[in-house]
C-alpha cells in the first residue's frame, strides 16, 4: 500500500526547492523527535519525517519519486522503474545508485541523514546524539560530503528588570535541565528596547544558539515612550501628583530620575495634565544619546472629610471668583 505523499508529509510544495524542503524537515524532526515530544504517534510521524527528507534531499531519489512515486522505492518495483525510465530514453537509476542497498546507505536504515539529525541535537540539547555512535563518526562512512549548514537559532522572550533595560547590565538564563542543563548570560546595552533580539552567551563554552527577544518589566513610576505601552524610545514620562495650593501658587517639587531626585518647577496656575520637561534626564543608550524626562502634574484634590467647614467655605469662595473652568 503507498504511503503518504512524501511532499505531504514535509508540507511543502513539489516546485519546492532544496532550501525550502531542509528547512521544513529541521522544523518537524524537532517537533516530532521522541526524546521532546511525548504524544503517542510522534516516533511514527519523526520516522516519516526523515523518510521523506531521504528522498527529497537527493536529487536522484526525488526525480525517481516524482516519476514513479513510493513503487520506486518498493522492492522489485525499483529495477522495473528503472527499465521504464532506460526505455523511455531518460536516465539510468539502480536500486544501489538510488540509496537503497548496502553500504554507507544502510547506516541509515530509517533514512536519517547524518549531519542534518546531528544538527538537530545540537539545536536541542547542545551536543551530539545522546546515544549509538556520534555524528563524527559517521559522516567519515559518507567520505567527502558537504557538512550540513548549521540550523537557525532558536528565539525566546527575556523578561528583564526596567532599570536593567534603561542602564544596561547583564542577566543569566537556565535552560534545559540535568546533564543538558546550560546557563547563558545576555549582555543587555543601556537604552536597550522592548522587541530588541540578543544574542546570548554560554557561560559553558558551547554555542548558545538562541536569541532573546527582549521584553522590560513595567515600573512603578516611569513609563518609556511618546505612549507607555510602546516601552521604546529615550524619553520618560512620570506623574507627579500636586495639591491644589502647589497647582494654584506654584512651587518646587522633587521628583524621582533615573540616578536620584531632581527639582521640579511647578508654574502657578498649572492646570492637571500639564507635562513639563527635564532636559536630558530621561534613557542615556549606548552611543550617548540623551532623551528627556516629562513630569506629568496630577492635582490631588484633599478628602472633603478631612476639611474643616471653614475650610470648605473658603474652597467655594475661591471658585465662584475664579468662574467656571470649562470652554462650554
Amino acid at each position: 500500500m503507498a504511503g503518504r505523499d512524501y511532499y505531504d508529509i514535509l508540507g511543502v510544495g513539489r516546485q519546492a526547492s532544496a532550501d525550502e524542503i531542509k528547512s521544513s524537515y529541521r522544523k518537524l524532526a524537532r517537533q516530532y523527535h521522541p526524546d521532546v515530544n511525548k504524544a503517542p504517534d510522534a516516533q511514527r510521524k519523526f520516522t516519516e519525517v526523515q523518510q521523506a527528507y531521504d528522498v527529497l534531499s537527493d536529487e536522484k531519489k526525488r526525480g525517481m519519486y516524482d516519476r514513479f512515486g513510493h513503487a520506486a522505492f518498493e522492492s522489485g518495483a525499483a529495477e522495473q522503474a528503472a527499465a521504464r525510465a532506460a526505455a523511455s530514453g531518460g536516465p539510468h537509476y539502480s536500486w544501489t545508485n538510488v540509496g537503497g542497498g548496502g553500504g554507507a546507505a544502510d547506516a541509515s536504515a530509517m533514512g536519517f541523514d547524518p549531519d542534518d539529525l546531528g544538527s538537530i541535537f545540537e539545536s536541542m540539547f547542545g551536543g551530539g546524539p545522546s546515544r549509538g555512535t556520534g555524528s563524527g563518526s559517521r559522516r567519515k562512512s559518507h567520505g567527502k560530503r558537504k557538512s550540513a549548514e548549521p540550523p537557525p537559532p532558536a528565539t525566546a522572550d527575556l523578561h528583564v528588570d526596567f532599570m536593567v533595560a534603561a542602564k544596561g547590565g547583564t542577566q543569566t538564563v537556565r535552560l534545559g535541565e540535568g546533564k543538558d542543563a546550560r546557563t547563558i548570560e545576555v549582555t543587555i546595552p543601556a537604552g536597550c528596547e522592548a522587541g530588541t533580539l540578543l544574542q546570548g552567551r554560554s557561560l559553558d563554552g558551547r554555542p548558545s544558539n538562541v536569541n532573546f527577544l527582549i521584553q522590560p518589566k513595567a515600573h512603578r513610576h516611569f513609563r518609556r515612550g511618546e505612549h507607555e505601552e510602546t516601552g521604546k524610545g529615550l524619553d520618560l514620562s512620570i506623574d507627579v501628583p500636586i495639591t491644589i495650593a502647589e497647582a494654584t501658587l506654584g512651587a518646587q517639587v522633587a521628583i524621582p530620575t533615573l540616578g536620584g531626585t531632581a527639582d521640579l518647577a511647578v508654574p502657578e496656575g498649572s492646570p492637571s495634565g500639564r507635562r513639563l520637561r527635564l532636559r536630558g534626564l530621561g534613557i542615556t543608550d549606548a552611543q550617548g544619546r540623551k532623551g528627556d524626562l516629562y513630569a506629568v502634574l496630577k492635582i490631588i484634590p484633599p478628602p472633603s472629610a478631612t476639611l474643616s467647614a471653614l475650610e470648605i467655605a473658603a474652597l467655594k469662595e475661591i471658585a465662584a471668583r475664579g468662574g467656571s473652568c470649562r470652554p462650554w
